[in-house]
C-alpha cells in the first residue's frame, strides 16, 4: 500500500516522461510511442488524460507557462510608471521569471528554453494560439513596453527586429548546452544557463534599440 501511495499518477508520469523527451528531441521527433514505452503505459491512458498529442505538448508547456507568465506579468507592472524606459529594462524583466522555473525542476529554466526554442523553430502553431489565449494580455503588456522604450520605431521595423530577436534567442535556447560546454572550455568559467541569459538579453536588448 505504501508502494502505492508513493507511486507517481498515470498523468504526472504520461508528463513527465514527455517534457524530457520534448526537451531533449523535440515535438516532431517525439512520438507517442516513445512517450508510452518509456512512461510504461498503453496509449489509452494518453487518449483518457489528454487526448491527442496536440493538448500534450500543451499540458506540458503549461506547466511552465502557468508559473512563468503571471510572474512576467508582475515584473512588467513594476515598469509601467517609468518614464524612461529602456529596451534593456524590459527583457531583464524576464530574469526572475525564468529562474524560478528551476522550482519546477532542478534545470527548469533551461527545459523551458529548449521547450520555447522547438516550439518556435518547428512551427508549432497550436502553441503560439494557445499562449495567445491564455496569455494575450500580458504578450500585449509587453509589446506596449517595447514601443513605449522605442518610440521611434514603426510597427513594419518593430516587426522585423523582434523577429530577429526571436531567431537569436531560438539558437540560444535550442543550443543552450553547446554553448555552455564551449564557453567553459574557452574560458575556463564556471558558465550555466544564468550565464547564457544574461548574456543574450544584453545582445537583443542592444540589437533591438539601435539607430
Amino acid at each position: 500500500m505504501r508502494e502505492s501511495a508513493n507511486k507517481p499518477s498515470t498523468q504526472k508520469r504520461i508528463l513527465d516522461t514527455a517534457e524530457r523527451l520534448f526537451a531533449k528531441e523535440g515535438f516532431e521527433q517525439t512520438s507517442l510511442r516513445q512517450i508510452t514505452q518509456e512512461a510504461a503505459v498503453n496509449l489509452a491512458s494518453v487518449n483518457y488524460h489528454f487526448g491527442s498529442k496536440k493538448a500534450l505538448i500543451q499540458a506540458v508547456v503549461a506547466r511552465y507557462m502557468d508559473v512563468f507568465m503571471p510572474a512576467l506579468d508582475e515584473q512588467l507592472r513594476a515598469l509601467d510608471d517609468e518614464s524612461e524606459l529602456t529596451t534593456l529594462q524590459v527583457f531583464e524583466a524576464f530574469k526572475l521569471p525564468l529562474f524560478a522555473l528551476n522550482g519546477i525542476h532542478k534545470r527548469g529554466t533551461e527545459r523551458f528554453l529548449r521547450l520555447l526554442g522547438f516550439a518556435y523553430s518547428e512551427t508549432q502553431g497550436h502553441l503560439r494560439r494557445y499562449t495567445q489565449s491564455a496569455f494575450g494580455n500580458v504578450l500585449q503588456h509587453l509589446m506596449a513596453l517595447l514601443h513605449k522604450a522605442n518610440p521611434n520605431l514603426s510597427d513594419e521595423e518593430m516587426f522585423w527586429r523582434l523577429h530577429f530577436v526571436l531567431g537569436a534567442t531560438v539558437f540560444a535556447q535550442v543550443s543552450g548546452q553547446a554553448l555552455i560546454e564551449i564557453a567553459r572550455a574557452e574560458f575556463d568559467h564556471d558558465v550555466n544557463i544564468k550565464t547564457v541569459i544574461e548574456h543574450l538579453i544584453v545582445f537583443i536588448a542592444g540589437g533591438l534599440e539601435r539607430p
